[in-house]
């Protein structure tokens, strides 16, 4: 095992960022826009449905009682007419969900420094040391493409690592930019990642079950 620090080939391939950075931009964009409706939707309204008499605002007629006040000055002085300014809130979460999307694409990294994975999300980073962690195999499905079994199986898709005292899961994604899994180089270090220091004794069965896993899978990717 290497201790130089070493970059996995996961997240997007630079099309499938430009798809997504353009589709996050105008989510975002529609999401904006629909908040801002309800701000100016109101003084567009005014203007196009002024009142056209001889007071210019209520402010010149406030003496007045209001049943004598024309119909449109009336209208401009209830506070009710025009869009609620809630209204645009319904907008946020497009704007939100746009703004992930981007940062979800081009912040997505994972590297492996000796047995310790780092993985980059979208908000935040997480670590998680592969010698010492627990490898949850009922979350990772061992059946390929290429195995015997029902056609269009699971594959995999990913490691579940849990630190030793954490209930916070690590996903380490096993899928390259634009490949069906990660080169056999990568697979073979995070499997050496997952057995180094492990007792063979039988109480890290799955973790071993795992690493076995990833270097069959290497070696396919290997003869391919």
């Amino acid at each position: 095992m290497t201790n130089q620090e070493l970059r996995l080939s996961v997240g997007a391939s630079p099309g499938q960022r430009v798809v997504a950075v353009v589709a996050g931009v105008l989510l975002a964009a529609v999401g904006a826009a629909f908040v801002a409706l309800p701000l100016v939707a109101d003084g567009l309204l005014r203007r196009l449905t002024g009142p056209g008499d001889a007071f210019a605002s209520y402010e010149e007629a406030r003496d007045l009682p209001p049943g004598l006040l024309p119909p449109g000055l009336r209208d401009s002085a209830d506070p009710q007419s025009g869009p609620s300014p809630f209204l645009g809130l319904c907008g946020l979460p497009f704007v939100l969900l746009g703004l992930y999307l981007v940062l979800r694409v081009l912040r997505t990294a994972a590297w492996l420094d000796g047995s310790r994975a780092r993985v980059r999300g979208a908000l935040r980073t997480r670590t998680v040391d592969l010698a010492t962690a627990r490898i949850e195999s009922g979350v990772v499905s061992y059946r390929e493409a290429d195995d015997d079994g029902p056609a269009g199986g699971p594959q995999v898709r990913g490691l579940l690592a849990t630190n030793r005292g954490s209930t916070r899961a690590v996903t380490i994604p096993l899928r390259g930019m634009g490949l069906p899994s990660l080169p056999p180089s990568e697979l073979r270090a995070l499997a050496e990642a997952i057995t180094t220091g492990r007792p063979g004794d039988g109480r890290d069965t799955d973790a071993h079950a795992v690493a076995e896993h990833l270097h069959r899978l290497a070696e396919r990717r290997s003869t391919a």
